[in-house]
Protein backbone atom coordinates (compact mmCIF):
# COMPACT_ATOMS: atom_id res chain seq x y z
CA UNK A 1 0.00 0.00 0.00
CA UNK A 2 1.42 3.24 -0.90
CA UNK A 3 2.09 5.83 1.45
CA UNK A 4 2.67 8.54 -0.54
CA UNK A 5 -0.15 10.76 0.39
CA UNK A 6 -2.45 10.70 3.44
CA UNK A 7 -5.85 10.88 2.08
CA UNK A 8 -4.56 8.15 -1.26
CA UNK A 9 -3.54 5.77 1.83
CA UNK A 10 -7.15 6.29 3.85
CA UNK A 11 -9.17 5.86 0.32
CA UNK A 12 -7.96 2.46 -0.01
CA UNK A 13 -8.23 1.42 3.71
CA UNK A 14 -11.96 2.32 3.48
CA UNK A 15 -13.09 -0.04 0.88
CA UNK A 16 -11.20 -2.83 2.69
CA UNK A 17 -13.33 -2.51 5.02
CA UNK A 18 -16.84 -4.16 5.58
CA UNK A 19 -20.24 -2.91 6.74
CA UNK A 20 -20.14 -5.60 9.62
CA UNK A 21 -16.30 -4.81 10.28
CA UNK A 22 -17.06 -0.82 10.60
CA UNK A 23 -20.14 -1.58 12.84
CA UNK A 24 -17.46 -3.28 15.06
CA UNK A 25 -15.28 -0.54 15.21
CA UNK A 26 -18.41 1.91 15.97
CA UNK A 27 -19.01 -0.54 19.06
CA UNK A 28 -16.16 -0.55 20.30
CA UNK A 29 -15.80 3.20 20.23
CA UNK A 30 -18.86 4.15 21.60
CA UNK A 31 -17.90 1.39 24.73
CA UNK A 32 -15.36 3.92 25.20
CA UNK A 33 -17.17 7.04 24.44
CA UNK A 34 -19.87 6.03 27.01
CA UNK A 35 -17.21 4.95 29.54
CA UNK A 36 -16.16 9.22 29.51
CA UNK A 37 -19.48 9.80 29.46
CA UNK A 38 -20.55 8.29 32.24
CA UNK A 39 -18.16 9.54 34.78
CA UNK A 40 -19.26 13.21 33.75
CA UNK A 41 -22.74 12.29 34.82
CA UNK A 42 -22.25 9.66 37.58
CA UNK A 43 -20.69 12.39 39.69
CA UNK A 44 -23.56 14.99 39.72
CA UNK A 45 -25.98 13.15 42.25
CA UNK A 46 -23.46 12.02 44.49
CA UNK A 47 -21.83 15.36 44.77
CA UNK A 48 -24.21 16.61 48.14
CA UNK A 49 -22.86 13.59 49.77
CA UNK A 50 -19.08 13.71 48.37
CA UNK A 51 -19.41 17.63 50.03
CA UNK A 52 -21.17 16.32 52.99
CA UNK A 53 -18.11 13.55 54.14
CA UNK A 54 -14.56 15.28 52.68
CA UNK A 55 -16.04 18.80 53.28
CA UNK A 56 -15.55 22.09 51.71
CA UNK A 57 -18.57 23.26 49.89
CA UNK A 58 -16.52 26.52 48.43
CA UNK A 59 -14.56 23.58 46.32
CA UNK A 60 -18.00 21.70 44.69
CA UNK A 61 -17.41 23.16 41.45
CA UNK A 62 -13.79 22.13 40.76
CA UNK A 63 -15.04 18.43 41.37
CA UNK A 64 -16.16 18.93 38.05
CA UNK A 65 -13.97 21.47 36.40
CA UNK A 66 -10.88 19.28 37.65
CA UNK A 67 -12.17 16.86 35.27
CA UNK A 68 -13.35 19.21 32.49
CA UNK A 69 -9.92 21.58 32.62
CA UNK A 70 -7.83 18.01 32.64
CA UNK A 71 -9.69 16.39 29.40
CA UNK A 72 -9.50 20.10 27.81
CA UNK A 73 -6.07 21.21 27.91
CA UNK A 74 -4.94 17.38 26.53
CA UNK A 75 -7.12 17.18 23.75
CA UNK A 76 -4.80 18.21 20.97
CA UNK A 77 -1.71 16.27 22.68
CA UNK A 78 -4.00 13.16 21.77
CA UNK A 79 -4.85 14.18 18.16
CA UNK A 80 -1.51 14.60 17.42
CA UNK A 81 0.09 11.49 18.88
CA UNK A 82 -2.76 9.74 17.29
CA UNK A 83 -1.76 10.82 14.02
CA UNK A 84 2.19 9.93 14.73
CA UNK A 85 1.82 6.66 16.08
CA UNK A 86 -1.44 5.52 15.32
CA UNK A 87 -4.97 6.20 17.12
CA UNK A 88 -5.82 2.97 18.40
CA UNK A 89 -2.86 2.74 20.63
CA UNK A 90 -3.26 5.99 22.02
CA UNK A 91 -7.35 5.18 22.31
CA UNK A 92 -6.17 2.46 24.69
CA UNK A 93 -3.74 4.37 26.86
CA UNK A 94 -6.18 6.82 27.24
CA UNK A 95 -8.65 4.19 28.63
CA UNK A 96 -5.69 3.01 31.25
CA UNK A 97 -5.01 6.82 32.45
CA UNK A 98 -8.94 7.07 32.87
CA UNK A 99 -9.50 4.19 34.85
CA UNK A 100 -5.87 4.64 37.13
CA UNK A 101 -7.34 8.41 37.84
CA UNK A 102 -10.65 6.38 38.85
CA UNK A 103 -9.22 4.54 40.94
CA UNK A 104 -7.64 6.95 42.77
CA UNK A 105 -10.67 9.04 43.07
CA UNK A 106 -12.70 5.91 44.63
CA UNK A 107 -9.52 6.15 47.01
CA UNK A 108 -9.55 9.99 47.83
CA UNK A 109 -9.77 10.96 51.54
CA UNK A 110 -9.52 14.91 51.36
CA UNK A 111 -11.17 16.96 48.88
CA UNK A 112 -7.76 18.17 47.69
CA UNK A 113 -6.76 14.43 46.85
CA UNK A 114 -10.22 14.07 44.95
CA UNK A 115 -9.48 16.99 42.33
CA UNK A 116 -6.10 15.85 41.70
CA UNK A 117 -7.06 12.55 40.92
CA UNK A 118 -10.52 13.34 39.27
CA UNK A 119 -7.58 15.57 37.05
CA UNK A 120 -5.95 12.47 36.12
CA UNK A 121 -9.12 11.06 35.15
CA UNK A 122 -9.34 14.34 32.76
CA UNK A 123 -6.59 13.01 31.00
CA UNK A 124 -7.88 9.96 29.99
CA UNK A 125 -11.35 11.36 29.31
CA UNK A 126 -9.91 13.68 26.99
CA UNK A 127 -7.88 10.85 24.62
CA UNK A 128 -11.43 8.89 24.88
CA UNK A 129 -13.78 11.58 23.45
CA UNK A 130 -11.20 12.44 20.83
CA UNK A 131 -9.95 9.47 19.97
CA UNK A 132 -12.66 7.91 19.56
CA UNK A 133 -14.40 10.66 16.91
CA UNK A 134 -11.24 11.07 15.09
CA UNK A 135 -11.35 7.26 14.04
CA UNK A 136 -15.38 7.64 13.09
CA UNK A 137 -13.68 10.27 10.87
CA UNK A 138 -10.91 7.73 9.50
CA UNK A 139 -13.24 4.83 8.20
CA UNK A 140 -16.73 6.64 7.60
CA UNK A 141 -17.27 9.08 4.67
CA UNK A 142 -18.83 12.52 6.08
CA UNK A 143 -22.08 11.75 4.35
CA UNK A 144 -22.29 8.66 6.17
CA UNK A 145 -21.02 9.77 9.39
CA UNK A 146 -24.01 11.61 10.27
CA UNK A 147 -26.13 8.61 11.41
CA UNK A 148 -22.79 7.37 13.43
CA UNK A 149 -22.29 10.65 15.00
CA UNK A 150 -26.11 10.37 15.92
CA UNK A 151 -25.20 6.89 17.70
CA UNK A 152 -22.66 8.52 19.79
CA UNK A 153 -24.65 11.12 20.74
CA UNK A 154 -27.57 8.38 21.95
CA UNK A 155 -24.51 6.62 23.41
CA UNK A 156 -23.85 9.75 25.60
CA UNK A 157 -27.49 10.78 26.12
CA UNK A 158 -27.70 6.59 27.62
CA UNK A 159 -24.18 7.44 30.05
CA UNK A 160 -26.38 10.27 31.00
CA UNK A 161 -29.51 8.49 31.83
CA UNK A 162 -27.25 5.57 33.86
CA UNK A 163 -25.05 8.16 35.29
CA UNK A 164 -26.86 9.88 37.90
CA UNK A 165 -29.10 6.83 38.46
CA UNK A 166 -25.91 4.87 39.38
CA UNK A 167 -24.94 7.79 41.29
CA UNK A 168 -27.63 7.92 43.51
CA UNK A 169 -28.03 3.89 43.89
CA UNK A 170 -23.85 3.93 44.89
CA UNK A 171 -24.57 6.63 47.22
CA UNK A 172 -27.65 5.31 49.00
CA UNK A 173 -26.91 1.56 48.58
CA UNK A 174 -22.82 1.15 48.44
CA UNK A 175 -20.69 4.13 49.11
CA UNK A 176 -19.65 7.85 46.94
CA UNK A 177 -16.46 6.21 46.27
CA UNK A 178 -18.44 3.64 44.32
CA UNK A 179 -19.49 5.93 41.22
CA UNK A 180 -15.23 5.77 40.43
CA UNK A 181 -14.84 2.00 41.19
CA UNK A 182 -18.04 1.17 38.64
CA UNK A 183 -15.15 2.39 35.60
CA UNK A 184 -13.17 -0.36 36.25
CA UNK A 185 -15.11 -3.34 34.98
CA UNK A 186 -16.57 -1.08 32.36
CA UNK A 187 -13.03 0.29 31.28
CA UNK A 188 -11.63 -3.42 30.84
CA UNK A 189 -14.47 -4.34 28.34
CA UNK A 190 -13.63 -1.78 26.32
CA UNK A 191 -9.70 -2.42 26.04
CA UNK A 192 -10.74 -6.30 25.35
CA UNK A 193 -13.29 -5.21 22.05
CA UNK A 194 -10.81 -2.34 21.24
CA UNK A 195 -7.83 -4.25 21.08
CA UNK A 196 -9.54 -7.51 19.30
CA UNK A 197 -11.40 -4.78 16.44
CA UNK A 198 -9.97 -1.86 15.72
CA UNK A 199 -7.30 -1.90 13.17
CA UNK A 200 -4.13 -0.85 14.66
CA UNK A 201 -2.78 2.13 12.03
CA UNK A 202 -5.69 3.71 10.56
CA UNK A 203 -3.88 6.49 10.36
CA UNK A 204 -0.44 7.17 11.26
CA UNK A 205 1.62 9.74 9.25
CA UNK A 206 4.96 10.89 10.53
CA UNK A 207 4.59 14.69 12.77
CA UNK A 208 6.42 16.96 14.27
CA UNK A 209 4.77 16.98 18.60
CA UNK A 210 4.23 20.96 19.16
CA UNK A 211 5.91 20.04 23.11
CA UNK A 212 5.51 24.17 23.53
CA UNK A 213 2.86 25.39 21.97
CA UNK A 214 1.23 22.45 24.46
CA UNK A 215 2.43 23.55 27.46
CA UNK A 216 1.83 27.21 26.97
CA UNK A 217 -2.23 26.31 26.30
CA UNK A 218 -2.16 24.40 29.21
CA UNK A 219 -1.08 26.84 31.45
CA UNK A 220 -2.96 29.83 29.74
CA UNK A 221 -6.29 27.41 30.46
CA UNK A 222 -5.07 27.01 33.61
CA UNK A 223 -4.54 30.46 34.60
CA UNK A 224 -7.63 31.78 32.71
CA UNK A 225 -9.88 28.70 34.53
CA UNK A 226 -8.41 29.92 37.68
CA UNK A 227 -8.66 33.27 37.43
CA UNK A 228 -12.51 32.18 37.08
CA UNK A 229 -13.36 30.13 39.71
CA UNK A 230 -10.88 31.67 42.42
CA UNK A 231 -11.61 35.33 41.64
CA UNK A 232 -14.58 36.65 44.17
CA UNK A 233 -14.71 33.29 46.37
CA UNK A 234 -11.48 32.10 47.59
CA UNK A 235 -9.52 35.69 46.51
CA UNK A 236 -11.56 39.29 45.90
CA UNK A 237 -11.72 40.23 42.52
CA UNK A 238 -9.36 43.62 43.34
CA UNK A 239 -6.61 40.98 45.06
CA UNK A 240 -3.22 40.61 43.52
CA UNK A 241 -3.93 36.94 43.08
CA UNK A 242 -6.65 37.27 40.61
CA UNK A 243 -5.45 40.06 39.19
CA UNK A 244 -2.22 38.29 38.39
CA UNK A 245 -3.80 35.20 37.07
CA UNK A 246 -5.90 36.84 34.48
CA UNK A 247 -3.10 39.25 33.79
CA UNK A 248 -1.02 35.70 33.33
CA UNK A 249 -3.50 33.65 30.89
CA UNK A 250 -4.15 36.87 28.97
CA UNK A 251 -0.25 36.65 28.34
CA UNK A 252 -0.42 33.57 27.92
CA UNK A 253 -2.64 33.26 25.21
CA UNK A 254 -0.82 35.99 22.85
CA UNK A 255 2.31 33.90 23.67
CA UNK A 256 0.61 30.76 22.35
CA UNK A 257 -0.62 32.90 18.97
CA UNK A 258 3.01 33.74 18.45
CA UNK A 259 4.31 30.29 19.15
CA UNK A 260 1.77 28.78 16.95
CA UNK A 261 3.25 31.11 14.13
CA UNK A 262 6.54 30.04 14.18
CA UNK A 263 5.97 25.85 14.96
CA UNK A 264 6.30 23.50 12.05
CA UNK A 265 3.16 21.67 13.30
CA UNK A 266 1.39 23.62 15.60
CA UNK A 267 -0.97 21.76 18.38
CA UNK A 268 -3.74 24.33 17.17
CA UNK A 269 -3.11 25.55 13.38
CA UNK A 270 -3.91 29.27 12.85
CA UNK A 271 -4.67 28.72 9.19
CA UNK A 272 -7.85 26.53 10.08
CA UNK A 273 -9.66 29.92 11.88
CA UNK A 274 -9.64 31.78 7.94
CA UNK A 275 -12.37 28.59 7.63
CA UNK A 276 -15.20 30.04 8.50
CA UNK A 277 -17.26 26.88 9.40
CA UNK A 278 -14.54 26.09 11.54
CA UNK A 279 -14.08 29.22 13.56
CA UNK A 280 -17.94 29.54 13.85
CA UNK A 281 -19.13 26.53 14.42
CA UNK A 282 -16.08 26.13 17.43
CA UNK A 283 -17.37 29.43 18.62
CA UNK A 284 -21.14 28.24 19.39
CA UNK A 285 -19.83 24.58 20.69
CA UNK A 286 -17.46 26.97 23.31
CA UNK A 287 -20.85 29.03 24.23
CA UNK A 288 -23.32 25.60 24.32
CA UNK A 289 -20.45 24.00 26.58
CA UNK A 290 -20.54 26.59 28.69
CA UNK A 291 -24.06 27.01 29.16
CA UNK A 292 -24.52 23.13 29.41
CA UNK A 293 -22.26 22.08 31.86
CA UNK A 294 -22.80 24.99 34.03
CA UNK A 295 -26.60 23.86 33.98
CA UNK A 296 -26.61 20.30 34.65
CA UNK A 297 -23.81 21.09 37.77
CA UNK A 298 -26.84 22.49 39.26
CA UNK A 299 -29.66 20.03 38.44
CA UNK A 300 -29.14 17.14 40.55
CA UNK A 301 -28.59 19.80 43.87
CA UNK A 302 -31.61 21.43 43.15
CA UNK A 303 -33.48 18.01 43.45
CA UNK A 304 -31.71 17.00 46.41
CA UNK A 305 -31.67 20.21 48.59
CA UNK A 306 -34.68 22.35 47.38
CA UNK A 307 -37.26 19.26 47.01
CA UNK A 308 -35.62 16.70 48.88
CA UNK A 309 -35.05 14.15 46.95
CA UNK A 310 -32.88 11.05 47.49
CA UNK A 311 -29.87 10.96 45.03
CA UNK A 312 -31.50 8.29 43.58
CA UNK A 313 -34.50 10.23 43.23
CA UNK A 314 -32.37 13.00 41.68
CA UNK A 315 -30.74 11.13 39.12
CA UNK A 316 -34.04 10.00 37.40
CA UNK A 317 -35.40 13.35 37.27
CA UNK A 318 -32.86 14.39 34.80
CA UNK A 319 -33.86 11.37 32.37
CA UNK A 320 -36.23 13.63 30.70
CA UNK A 321 -33.41 16.24 29.39
CA UNK A 322 -31.38 13.08 28.78
CA UNK A 323 -34.08 11.53 26.80
CA UNK A 324 -34.53 14.95 24.55
CA UNK A 325 -30.49 14.17 23.46
CA UNK A 326 -30.69 10.82 22.99
CA UNK A 327 -34.01 11.53 20.75
CA UNK A 328 -32.50 14.62 18.53
CA UNK A 329 -28.76 13.30 18.05
CA UNK A 330 -30.17 9.85 16.94
CA UNK A 331 -33.37 11.67 14.36
CA UNK A 332 -30.45 14.59 14.09
CA UNK A 333 -28.04 12.41 12.28
CA UNK A 334 -29.89 9.84 10.10
CA UNK A 335 -31.56 12.85 8.28
CA UNK A 336 -28.34 14.84 7.82
CA UNK A 337 -27.17 11.15 6.17
CA UNK A 338 -29.95 10.85 4.05
CA UNK A 339 -30.66 14.16 3.06
CA UNK A 340 -26.94 15.58 3.38
CA UNK A 341 -28.09 18.87 5.17
CA UNK A 342 -27.33 19.92 8.23
CA UNK A 343 -27.51 23.83 8.96
CA UNK A 344 -30.74 23.89 10.32
CA UNK A 345 -29.92 21.70 13.13
CA UNK A 346 -27.62 24.27 15.79
CA UNK A 347 -30.22 27.13 14.69
CA UNK A 348 -32.85 24.87 15.50
CA UNK A 349 -30.77 23.52 18.21
CA UNK A 350 -29.21 26.60 20.16
CA UNK A 351 -32.88 28.11 20.46
CA UNK A 352 -34.41 25.19 22.23
CA UNK A 353 -31.20 25.69 24.35
CA UNK A 354 -31.91 29.02 25.01
CA UNK A 355 -35.48 28.48 26.08
CA UNK A 356 -34.51 25.41 28.09
CA UNK A 357 -32.39 27.69 30.13
CA UNK A 358 -34.62 30.63 30.44
CA UNK A 359 -38.00 27.96 31.86
CA UNK A 360 -35.58 26.26 34.00
CA UNK A 361 -34.60 29.86 35.59
CA UNK A 362 -38.28 29.87 36.31
CA UNK A 363 -37.85 27.14 38.88
CA UNK A 364 -38.36 27.47 42.23
CA UNK A 365 -40.01 25.87 45.26
CA UNK A 366 -43.65 25.43 44.29
CA UNK A 367 -43.16 24.41 40.62
CA UNK A 368 -45.14 21.67 39.51
CA UNK A 369 -42.78 18.39 38.39
CA UNK A 370 -44.72 18.14 35.73
CA UNK A 371 -43.14 21.70 34.02
CA UNK A 372 -39.75 20.83 35.15
CA UNK A 373 -40.06 17.70 33.16
CA UNK A 374 -41.35 19.94 29.61
CA UNK A 375 -38.16 22.43 30.97
CA UNK A 376 -35.95 19.78 30.89
CA UNK A 377 -37.20 17.96 27.91
CA UNK A 378 -37.04 21.04 25.52
CA UNK A 379 -32.99 21.63 27.00
CA UNK A 380 -32.15 18.37 25.93
CA UNK A 381 -33.90 18.28 22.25
CA UNK A 382 -31.83 21.46 22.03
CA UNK A 383 -28.27 20.33 22.83
CA UNK A 384 -29.14 16.67 21.01
CA UNK A 385 -29.67 18.92 18.33
CA UNK A 386 -26.50 20.75 18.34
CA UNK A 387 -23.58 18.90 20.15
CA UNK A 388 -23.01 15.92 17.73
CA UNK A 389 -23.96 17.83 14.50
CA UNK A 390 -20.57 20.43 15.66
CA UNK A 391 -18.31 17.87 15.12
CA UNK A 392 -19.51 16.39 11.50
CA UNK A 393 -19.86 20.05 10.85
CA UNK A 394 -16.10 20.83 11.71
CA UNK A 395 -14.13 17.47 10.23
CA UNK A 396 -16.07 18.20 7.16
CA UNK A 397 -14.44 21.39 6.50
CA UNK A 398 -10.86 20.60 6.71
CA UNK A 399 -8.52 18.44 4.70
CA UNK A 400 -8.05 14.65 6.12
CA UNK A 401 -4.78 15.34 6.85
CA UNK A 402 -5.65 17.78 9.30
CA UNK A 403 -8.64 15.32 10.98
CA UNK A 404 -6.81 14.96 14.21
CA UNK A 405 -6.38 18.13 15.43
CA UNK A 406 -9.82 19.74 13.48
CA UNK A 407 -11.81 16.95 15.51
CA UNK A 408 -9.49 17.42 19.07
CA UNK A 409 -9.84 21.70 18.53
CA UNK A 410 -13.84 21.00 18.34
CA UNK A 411 -13.47 18.60 21.49
CA UNK A 412 -11.42 21.47 22.94
CA UNK A 413 -13.57 24.53 22.62
CA UNK A 414 -16.67 22.94 23.94
CA UNK A 415 -14.74 21.45 27.10
CA UNK A 416 -13.04 24.85 27.81
CA UNK A 417 -16.51 26.38 27.32
CA UNK A 418 -17.69 23.79 30.05
CA UNK A 419 -14.47 24.50 32.31
CA UNK A 420 -14.80 28.26 32.05
CA UNK A 421 -18.99 27.94 32.77
CA UNK A 422 -18.55 25.38 35.46
CA UNK A 423 -16.03 27.53 37.08
CA UNK A 424 -17.90 31.17 36.54
CA UNK A 425 -21.30 29.61 37.50
CA UNK A 426 -19.56 28.25 40.69
CA UNK A 427 -18.41 31.33 41.62
CA UNK A 428 -21.83 33.07 41.13
CA UNK A 429 -24.08 30.65 43.01
CA UNK A 430 -21.18 30.72 45.89
CA UNK A 431 -21.28 34.61 46.08
CA UNK A 432 -25.04 34.27 45.96
CA UNK A 433 -25.17 31.66 48.03
CA UNK A 434 -25.06 33.36 51.25
CA UNK A 435 -27.00 36.14 51.11
CA UNK A 436 -30.04 34.37 49.23
CA UNK A 437 -30.23 32.04 52.65
CA UNK A 438 -29.76 34.88 55.06
CA UNK A 439 -32.68 36.68 53.04
CA UNK A 440 -34.49 33.65 52.97
CA UNK A 441 -33.90 32.53 56.73
CA UNK A 442 -35.15 36.33 58.24
CA UNK A 443 -32.82 35.90 61.05
CA UNK A 444 -33.81 32.52 61.95
CA UNK A 445 -30.79 30.67 63.66
CA UNK A 446 -29.49 27.61 62.80
CA UNK A 447 -29.34 24.74 65.44
CA UNK A 448 -26.35 23.84 66.45
CA UNK A 449 -24.06 21.83 64.66
CA UNK A 450 -25.62 22.85 61.47
CA UNK A 451 -23.07 23.47 58.56
CA UNK A 452 -24.16 25.45 55.58
CA UNK A 453 -21.44 23.20 53.48
CA UNK A 454 -23.15 19.96 54.56
CA UNK A 455 -26.62 19.84 53.55
CA UNK A 456 -28.21 16.95 52.53
CA UNK A 457 -31.77 15.38 52.61
CA UNK A 458 -31.49 13.57 55.56
CA UNK A 459 -30.78 16.53 57.42
CA UNK A 460 -32.95 18.43 56.02
CA UNK A 461 -35.66 16.64 56.85
CA UNK A 462 -35.09 17.08 60.71
CA UNK A 463 -34.71 20.82 60.57
CA UNK A 464 -37.44 23.04 62.52
CA UNK A 465 -40.09 23.81 59.16
CA UNK A 466 -38.84 27.77 59.42
CA UNK A 467 -35.70 26.89 59.39
CA UNK A 468 -35.91 24.44 56.41
CA UNK A 469 -37.91 26.52 54.21
CA UNK A 470 -35.99 29.20 54.51
CA UNK A 471 -32.51 27.29 53.37
CA UNK A 472 -34.65 25.95 50.25
CA UNK A 473 -35.96 28.87 49.37
CA UNK A 474 -32.44 30.36 49.24
CA UNK A 475 -30.82 27.67 47.57
CA UNK A 476 -33.62 27.70 45.18
CA UNK A 477 -33.07 31.55 44.19
CA UNK A 478 -29.24 31.55 43.76
CA UNK A 479 -29.62 28.05 41.34
CA UNK A 480 -32.32 30.63 39.09
CA UNK A 481 -29.64 32.94 39.40
CA UNK A 482 -27.65 30.70 37.17
CA UNK A 483 -29.88 29.61 34.99
CA UNK A 484 -30.71 33.42 34.54
CA UNK A 485 -27.06 34.13 33.66
CA UNK A 486 -26.80 31.05 31.63
CA UNK A 487 -30.03 32.10 29.21
CA UNK A 488 -28.77 34.90 27.61
CA UNK A 489 -24.81 33.65 27.24
CA UNK A 490 -26.52 30.73 24.75
CA UNK A 491 -28.51 33.83 22.64
CA UNK A 492 -24.67 34.17 21.53
CA UNK A 493 -24.73 30.58 20.38
CA UNK A 494 -28.03 31.36 18.76
CA UNK A 495 -26.43 34.48 16.69
CA UNK A 496 -23.30 32.85 15.58
CA UNK A 497 -25.22 29.25 14.27
CA UNK A 498 -26.82 31.43 11.65
CA UNK A 499 -23.36 32.27 10.14
CA UNK A 500 -22.31 28.24 9.77
CA UNK A 501 -22.37 28.22 5.73
CA UNK A 502 -24.22 25.15 4.18
CA UNK A 503 -21.12 22.76 2.78
CA UNK A 504 -21.71 19.86 0.26
CA UNK A 505 -20.83 16.32 2.62
CA UNK A 506 -18.75 14.19 1.22
CA UNK A 507 -18.88 10.81 -0.01
CA UNK A 508 -15.19 10.28 0.64
CA UNK A 509 -12.58 11.63 2.53
CA UNK A 510 -10.45 13.76 0.05
CA UNK A 511 -10.65 16.96 -0.19
CA UNK A 512 -13.05 19.30 1.49
CA UNK A 513 -15.59 20.66 -0.32
CA UNK A 514 -15.49 24.71 -0.72
CA UNK A 515 -17.89 26.89 1.39
CA UNK A 516 -20.42 28.84 0.93
CA UNK A 517 -22.27 31.65 1.50
CA UNK A 518 -18.92 33.84 2.34
CA UNK A 519 -20.18 36.98 3.70
CA UNK A 520 -16.75 38.62 3.42
CA UNK A 521 -14.64 37.90 0.36
CA UNK A 522 -11.21 36.81 1.06
CA UNK A 523 -8.35 38.80 0.83
CA UNK A 524 -5.99 37.27 -1.98
CA UNK A 525 -3.09 39.09 -1.40
CA UNK A 526 -2.97 37.19 2.13
CA UNK A 527 -0.40 34.23 1.54
CA UNK A 528 -1.79 32.71 4.54
CA UNK A 529 -5.00 32.94 3.75
CA UNK A 530 -4.48 31.53 0.14
CA UNK A 531 -2.89 28.50 1.80
CA UNK A 532 -5.67 27.92 3.96
CA UNK A 533 -8.08 28.26 0.93
CA UNK A 534 -5.85 25.99 -0.91
CA UNK A 535 -6.45 23.17 1.29
CA UNK A 536 -10.32 23.38 0.82
CA UNK A 537 -10.48 23.48 -2.74
CA UNK A 538 -11.45 20.15 -3.97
Amino acid sequence: MSTTGDDTVTERVIPNLSHRRVLLIIGALMLGMFLAALDQTIVSTALPTIVADLHGASHLAWIVVAYLLASTVSTPLWGKLGDQYGRKIFFQSAIVVFLLGSTLSGLSHTMIQLIIFRSIQGLGGGGLMVGAQAIVGDVVAPRDRGRYQGLFGGVFGIASIIGPLLGGVFVEQLSWRWIFYINLPVGAIALVVIAAQVPGQLRRVPHIIDYLGITILVLATSALVLFTSLGGTTYPWSSPQIIALGAAGIFLVGVFVAAERRAKEPVLPLHLFHIRTFTVSNLVGFVIGFSMFGALTYLPLFFQVVRGESPTVSGLQLVPLLLGMIIMSTLSGITISKTGRYRNFPIVGTALVTLGLFLLSLMGVGTSPLLGVLYMFVLGVGLGSTMQVLVLVVQNAVPHSELGVATSGATFFRSIGGSFGTAIFGAIFSNLLVGDLRNHLHGVALPRGTSLTSLTPKVLDHLPAAVHLGLISGYAQAIQSVFVIAAPIAVMAFGASWLIPQMELRRGVAAPPQERELVVPPDITDPTLNDSLDSVTP
